[in-house]
């Protein structure tokens, strides 16, 4: 009795935990939410600004339709006035302004258009009058929906000619079973122009987002997340493996390599979004001249092709084959000076475009010439390393022969003993593998063989690996000038002021400062960018 009313208990604790887990899982749903709605208005707070600006705008609106004086003069058309206010209220100004025009142009033409062919279908009987009012719904609906495949109206205009098609067909049809659409056509219009006028005033004139502000900041940030992938990168390569460090620490500090540069291969769809909105916003200078808006997704272009260089250079750190730590020590030195030379170069154009500034005219200084001198001579002086010894090719063509004659097995046993991930798999394969027919087999052992030979023959050149490496420093510092010329020519289209020397002596305590940061970073081998 006691034992039975024992699991009864045990059976009433289970059930009671089992009813408890999911009420507490869903408890902490809402905290979790409301933690991550946090962390996304955190990061920009522009977010909740926006929100509230969209909320007071669409309480301005609706007091249309719940004050009764309002209410009597406009009527249940002030709902147009509520969907206005929603579908044209963007996060930035040059947005808001372009949709707004697009719909109140669109609405303008189409009810322009339904009255003259109300106008032409009045005076006609009622059969003539629905082949009209079918024929014009027709055509106007296959010449607005083609004209939306150009390319120039598809990219400016698409919405304004959807707003067109809408608002003519509603009106058009709607006229065959109301005799005057007269009123109807000027309430939709006033109460569309009522919401346009809203969200104009809310996004030009209370905290407003510019498109083009954002443009600018984001190409800034390229720069600066360029430079420190760069910098991560270098330190990552030439960093003592023999020191103790966390593993997790270790994969954190290899991934956040590639956030500069991710985010600069990903900016093509964002940079043509800004800058078609920045070319809607009101002019941000005293000279009214068309900004040139495009030559930041121009320079985003160039950006993008520098930024394969770094995504090229970041794969050298996640390669099957790397070269010994005690080769790379050799070229540690003239490597990190070229890097930091490139670094340095990315931060200066960094910051004569935020302050829309000319970049000096010695951006690309004589320290990076001598750094690439530099590596260039540390590279000549270890032939050995690249050209690899005539003993070792000797003994490969040896092979080659004693292979071609037939003696298989010979050639086995004189290889060196240079072991790879590849060749070790492949051994394991062999080994692992029933043995084929002596016809196959002799087939089958010629290709890992061959492999094995191709290995030995780079046995000689273990720098090899870091070659690539180098070539892609040398290869980002030639992008590295194209990219300072696309910069040359945004300052001079965008007039930039000029550069003085108080610019100068700026950047150079500022670069000094960049140094000495890198020189601690030489020290300790992760950067700050990578913690």
């Amino acid at each position: 009795m006691a034992m039975a009313c024992a699991l009864n208990s045990i059976d009433k604790k289970s059930t009671l935990l089992m009813l408890t887990a999911p009420v507490k899982t869903i408890g902490r749903i809402p905290a979790s939410w409301g933690r991550h709605a946090w962390s996304i208005g955190r990061e920009d707070p522009r977010r909740a600004v926006h929100a509230l600006k969209a909320g007071t705008a669409l309480t301005l609106v609706s007091l249309l339709y719940i004050l009764e004086p309002f209410f009597k003069g406009i009527g249940k058309n002030a709902m147009w006035a509520v969907m206005t206010v929603v579908v044209v209220l963007e996060f930035t100004a040059g947005a808001t302004i372009c949709k707004g025009l697009n719909r109140g142009l669109g609405t303008v033409l189409a009810g322009s258009l339904a009255l003259l062919i109300e106008l032409v279908a009045s005076g006609t009987g009622k059969v003539f009058r629905a082949f009209i009012v079918g024929a014009s719904v027709f055509i106007i609906g296959f010449a607005a929906t083609y004209v939306r495949f150009f390319p120039t109206i598809k990219k400016s205009y698409d919405y304004g000619v959807l707003i067109f098609l809408l608002t003519f067909n509603l009106i058009t049809v709607s006229s065959y079973r109301q005799n005057d659409v007269l009123p109807l056509t000027r309430d939709r219009l006033s109460t569309i122009a009522i919401g346009c006028a809203i969200c104009l005033f809310m996004s030009l004139l209370v905290f407003p987002n510019w498109s083009g502000e954002d443009l600018h900041n984001s190409t800034v940030n390229k720069f600066e997340g360029l430079a420190t992938s760069i910098e991560a990168c270098v330190n990552e390569y030439f960093r003592d493996q023999d020191k103790d460090e966390n593993a997790l620490d270790k994969q954190e500090a290899r991934a956040s390599i590639q956030i500069g540069y991710r985010a600069v291969l990903d900016s093509k769809s964002s940079d043509e979004t800004l800058a078609h909105y920045a070319s809607w916003e009101p002019r941000h200078s005293m000279h009214c001249y068309s900004y040139p808006w495009q030559k930041y997704v121009k320079l985003g272009s160039v950006l993008r092709h520098f930024a394969y260089t770094v995504a090229a250079l970041h794969g050298c750190l996640e390669s099957e084959i790397q070269t010994p730590p005690s080769v790379r020590l050799l070229f540690r030195d003239p490597c990190t000076r070229v890097a930091r030379e490139v670094v340095k170069v990315l931060q200066e154009l960094a910051v004569s475009i935020r302050r829309h500034r000319r970049c000096a005219p010695d951006v690309l200084s004589d320290h990076l010439h001598e750094a690439l001198q530099d590596l260039n001579s540390a590279i000549r002086s270890q032939p050995r390393l690249f050209l690899g010894s005539k003993r070792a090719c000797a003994a490969n063509k040896h092979m080659l022969m004693e292979l071609n004659s037939g003696t298989h097995t010979a050639s086995r046993a004189t290889l060196h003993s240079f072991k790879t991930d590849a060749t070790a798999l492949s051994d394991r394969r062999n080994t692992g593998t029933e043995q084929p027919p002596p016809e196959r087999n002799e087939r089958g052992m010629l290709r890992p063989t061959l492999s094995k030979i191709a290995i030995t023959s780079l046995e000689f050149s273990q720098a090899l690996p870091f070659a690539a490496f180098a070539s892609l420093l040398v290869e980002m510092v030639v992008r590295l000038e194209l990219v300072i010329e696309e910069v040359k020519n945004l300052e001079q289209a965008a007039n930039f002021r000029e550069f003085t020397g108080h610019d100068h002596w700026i950047v150079d305590l500022s670069s000094k400062e960049k140094t000495r940061n890198s020189n601690a970073a030489a020290l300790n081998p992760v950067s700050a960018a990578a913690e």
